[in-house]
C-alpha cells in the first residue's frame, strides 16, 4: 500500500487523537495547521493548541494562517503538495481554493452520524436531545457547512447516563480510528461518497452559557438529558433565592409528585428531589456560588436550610 501525505488541520483534544493515530499508521503527515496560539489561564499566556503541541513533539511543520484570505497562506499549502488534508475541528472554514489543493480533496472527521448534527457542537446536541445513539462520520468536504458525501461512518449507543465529557473522549477514539481506516480504503479504491439527505440535518449551534438555564417546566428527562448534554461545559444551572446552582449531575426520580415544578419534595442522603413538568429529578452533585461542585449529601450537611422541601427552584433572570 502506498502511503498517503497528509497535511492535518486541527486545534482541541478532540483533533489531537485524530492526529496522534494518523501518526502511528502507514500514513506520511509532512504539516499541521492549526488556529493561533491563545491566551489560557489565569496568567493570560499565550499557549499552543493540543495540535501544535503534537506536531512540534515530532518534529512536523506547522503553519498557523488567521484565515486563507491571503493569497500566500493558499501558496504555502500548494507548496507541500499534499495527497489529502484531514480536517478535524479546526475552527476555520475552508475556502474552494484551499478544498481544491490536495490531489485527494479534504476529509473532515464529524462527531455526529450526518446529517443529524451539522455544526459545532454535535456531541452535546445529540445528549441534550436524548438521542440514543450517535458516531463518528468521516466526509469528503465541499464549501458548505458539513453537507459533503459521506465517506465512513462508525456507530455507538449513548448510554442513559453519559454526558458530553464522557461522550466526547469515547467519539476522540472512535474517530481516530475511522479516520485511518478510511484512509487505508481510500489507498485501495475502496471508498464510495454518499450524498447526505438535506431533509433529515439539524445545526447544531456553539454552545452559550445562557442555554444551561433549567426551565422546571419540561420533563424530568428532557431535564436530564440537557445537564448530561452540558456537562462539562457550560454546565446547567437555575436559581434558588437569589442565588445561581450550578448543576453538575442528576437522575431521573421514581415519585408522582402533584407539587408545583421546581419545588424540592425531598432533600437527603439520596440527593435533592425536584418537581417537574412530567416526573421528578434527583440533584446529586452540585455547586453553590463561590464554591466547588459536591454531592448533595456533601451540600446537605452545611447548606440543608437552603433545600428544605416547599423550597422552589426557578429560572434566573
Amino acid at each position: 500500500m502506498q502511503p498517503l501525505k497528509i497535511v492535518f488541520a486541527g486545534t482541541p483534544d478532540f483533533a489531537q487523537s485524530v492526529f496522534a493515530a494518523i501518526l502511528a499508521s502507514q500514513h506520511s503527515v509532512i504539516a499541521a495547521y492549526t488556529q493561533p496560539d491563545r491566551p489560557s489561564g489565569r496568567g493570560r499566556k499565550l499557549t499552543a493548541s493540543p495540535v501544535k503541541q503534537l506536531a512540534l513533539e515530532n518534529d512536523i511543520a506547522v503553519y498557523q494562517p488567521l484565515n486563507f484570505k491571503d493569497q500566500a497562506d493558499i501558496d504555502d499549502l500548494a507548496a507541500l503538495q499534499p495527497d489529502i488534508m484531514v480536517v478535524v475541528a479546526y475552527g476555520l472554514l475552508l475556502p474552494q481554493a484551499v478544498l481544491d489543493i490536495p490531489k485527494l480533496g479534504c476529509i473532515n472527521v464529524h462527531a455526529s452520524l450526518l446529517p443529524r448534527w451539522r455544526g459545532a457542537a454535535p456531541i452535546q446536541r445529540s445528549i441534550a436531545e436524548g438521542d440514543q445513539e450517535t458516531g463518528v462520520t468521516i466526509m469528503q468536504m465541499d464549501a458548505g457547512l458539513d453537507t459533503g458525501n459521506m465517506l465512513l461512518k462508525a456507530t455507538t449507543p449513548i448510554d442513559s447516563n453519559e454526558n458530553g465529557g464522557s461522550l466526547h473522549d469515547r467519539l476522540a477514539d472512535i474517530g481516530a480510528k475511522a479516520c485511518v481506516e478510511a484512509l487505508d480504503l481510500m489507498v485501495d479504491g475502496k471508498l464510495a461518497g454518499e450524498k447526505q439527505d438535506d431533509s433529515q440535518a439539524n445545526y447544531a449551534h456553539k454552545l452559550s452559557k445562557e442555554e444551561g438555564r433549567l426551565d422546571w417546566q419540561q420533563s424530568a428527562q428532557q431535564l436530564h438529558d440537557k445537564i448530561r448534554g452540558f456537562y462539562p461545559w457550560p454546565v446547567a444551572y437555575s436559581s434558588l433565592d437569589d442565588k445561581v446552582i450550578r448543576i453538575h449531575a442528576a437522575k431521573l426520580g421514581q415519585s408522582d409528585s402533584s407539587a408545583t415544578p421546581g419545588e424540592i419534595i425531598a432533600a437527603d442522603k439520596n440527593g435533592i428531589e425536584v418537581t417537574t413538568g412530567e416526573g421528578t429529578l434527583i440533584i446529586n452533585k452540585l455547586q453553590l456560588p463561590g464554591g466547588k461542585a459536591l454531592t448533595a449529601a456533601d451540600v446537605l450537611n452545611s447548606k440543608r436550610d437552603l433545600f428544605e422541601p416547599g423550597t422552589y427552584l426557578g429560572d434566573v433572570g
